[in-house]
């Protein structure tokens, strides 16, 4: 069979927005005509997923690569492709169990009868996609949703267009659009898919995206999952090597060229220890990628050109400030976007590297002389997605952990938390709210619906109107207490009023 990379034309502005009105209603009307989906109907859905993620892979890895201006097919395939099918695997064993009614204790008062909670699908849910993950972006929330019985509509990013045909074909050889649809570039205006009134939509991208996703999601009361960004730091203590830390943090920062949410976004070292981090740091570099990384085939380019310019902005804006920046490998001249690993000292607050998310490769290193140092400059930034630890002293750790907040945290290492499908994966504050995998994405895209049963002879009658009985007096003492006969008198005129 002959596959083709090429993007659909983009339909006009009117009829796409027309198409997906129409693929939300018929959504809908699927819906309510098969409300809960079993277990067997779930993993069946998700095993026709991961057999077509195998039969794709060398297609999606191709057309990531096209989207990409180049893109490394073993990044491709062992983070977008791999980790789509650890998510996938950890669905199919699980789903079953996840769905068995969780049964609680009610309270003593009403002992004897029952109470569960039924975790019911929510409906019609909406993915939104970013650029930089594709596939593991869109398929993971896809995974979520499906385990929890719910149709979904996918929105890819209008940058990924040979990504959006091969993927859209994929699910349509197994899906049809009342159940799973994808929409890509030609939807111009992405008000018009948020507007709609989902069930839930799960977001991923930046902060400031995040804020018009969730206004307009609020116009339907519509929840929203928002996986965000921000600057993630890699703290390195003084009990840790420095050379380890370095040869981390620096796969981290040059993996899918930094273009990761959860990348490491800077480096606290002890100020003693920074020379001999910025050298391993670019020993490292070019031990990966044979101190080049133009034509290097395990080297990522940037997305495209607006954002390739954007990081030169703001290696410029550093330099003009008075940092240090050093490249690990040449430049590229022409075209070509596959930029080195640039690491930057002498740093000020007024840099916009100090305060922009980078979401590239580069590498402000900032010195530090004690812990609590280092954590309040953690603490006076926004709440990242990650952190990342290197120390081996347990209450080094402990105490990072207590007085810091972040979606997730690596000890020793980066990024590994994010595709570990057993735990849940979500940010806090500016770095977004919910979660999605494992478990915890399950109950996220379901009502977790209580319901109580009164056994037949519970004499719950003892509590209706008229007031004053004597069981209605009992209760309210064992449970309630005396009321403090004084404190009426002691009350101010103004309490009252108030």
């Amino acid at each position: 069979m002959t596959h083709t990379l090429d993007a659909p034309r983009a339909e006009p502005v009117d009829r796409a927005q027309q198409r997906v009105a129409q693929l939300f209603a018929a959504q809908q009307a699927a819906f309510a005509a098969a409300p809960w989906p079993d277990a067997d109907q779930r993993r069946e859905r998700l095993r026709s997923l991961k057999k077509q993620v195998s039969r794709y892979q060398d297609l999606l890895a191709e057309a990531m690569s096209h989207d990409f201006g180049y893109r490394s097919e073993a990044e491709s395939k062992m983070l977008d492709l791999l980790g789509s099918m650890l998510e996938l695997d950890h669905a199919i064993r699980h789903v079953r169990r996840w769905m068995k009614p969780s049964r609680r204790s009610t309270e003593l008062l009403f002992i004897s009868n029952s109470i569960r909670v039924e975790y019911q699908p929510k409906g019609v849910v909406g993915v939104i996609v970013p650029w930089n993950f594709p596939v593991y972006l869109a398929l993971g929330p896809l995974v979520a949703a499906l385990a929890a019985g719910n149709r979904v509509m996918v929105k890819m990013p209008e940058v990924t267009p040979a990504t959006n045909a091969v993927l859209k074909r994929m699910l349509a050889e197994v899906f049809a659009e009342d159940l799973v649809a994808v929409v890509g570039e030609e939807l111009l205006d992405p008000n018009a898919f948020t507007s709609l009134p989902f069930d839930h939509i799960v977001f991923t991208g930046s902060p400031a995206v995040g804020r018009i996703v969730m206004r307009t999601a609020a116009e339907n009361l519509t929840p929203v999952t928002l996986e965000l960004g921000g600057k993630s730091p890699a703290l390195v203590t003084r009990n840790y090597p420095v050379a380890d830390a370095a040869r981390r943090i620096t796969h981290g920062k040059s993996t899918n060229c930094g273009q990761i949410c959860v990348s490491p976004d800077y480096a606290l070292v002890p100020r003693e220890h920074v020379a001999e981090f910025v050298e391993a740091v670019g020993r490292t570099f070019k031990k990966f990628y044979a101190g080049k990384t133009v034509g290097n085939a395990d080297y990522t380019a940037i997305v495209n050109e607006r954002q390739y310019q954007r990081l030169r902005g703001l290696l410029d804006d550093a330099r003009a400030k008075g940092a240090t920046v050093a490249s690990c490998a040449p430049m590229p001249t022409g075209e070509g976007r596959q930029m080195p690993l640039q690491i930057l000292t002498g740093l000020t607050p007024d840099m916009r590297v100090m305060s922009e998310e980078l979401f590239g490769p580069i590498l402000p290193v900032v010195p530090y002389d004690t812990m609590d140092e280092a954590i309040a400059f953690i603490n006076a930034r926004p709440r990242p997605l990650a952190l990342y630890c290197f120390s081996h002293d347990a209450g080094e750790r402990d105490a990072l952990l207590r007085r810091t907040h972040s979606g997730g945290v690596a000890i020793n290492d980066w990024g590994w938390q994010v595709v570990n499908h057993d735990a849940p994966f979500g940010g806090i504050g500016n770095s977004g709210m919910g979660t999605y995998h494992g478990v915890e994405g399950f109950r996220e895209l379901s009502h977790g619906k209580t319901v109580f049963k009164r056994q037949r002879l519970f004499p719950i009658d003892l509590f209706y109107p008229p007031y004053g009985s004597f069981v209605q007096r009992l209760a309210l003492r064992f449970f309630v207490g005396r009321a403090d006969a004084g404190l009426a008198a002691r009350t101010t005129p103004s309490e009252h009023q108030a």
